[in-house]
């Protein structure tokens, strides 16, 4: 991952971390982490509409909730993108 083009979600191994961002900061953590998405589905297969649709949902429920003790159920698998990336799966995302 190119530390430099997603600085704030190379910071982030585990939602402890993303409680560690000022709320401001979700907004650019959402970008990047869409960004990241796009930058490993144009290389691997994926769904790209429905995990796109969540991410600021993803962050925002991470942020807010105690996760993994609150439990997020997921509609389909491929909207968990953005979650397994923030839940300490991003460098082996592209294997999925």
């Amino acid at each position: 991952m190119d530390e430099h083009k997603y600085s704030l979600l190379g910071q982030i191994n585990d939602p402890s971390d993303l409680k560690k961002l000022k709320i401001e900061d979700l907004s650019v953590l959402s970008e990047e982490l869409r960004h990241f998405i796009i930058d490993i589905l144009s290389n691997n297969s994926g769904h790209l509409g429905a995990s796109l649709g969540v991410v600021e949902l993803t962050v925002a429920l991470h942020y807010v909730f105690n996760t993994p003790y609150d439990q997020i159920v997921w509609d389909v698998g491929h909207q968990a993108y953005s979650h397994k990336i923030l839940t300490g799966r991003k460098d082996i995302f592209h294997t999925t």
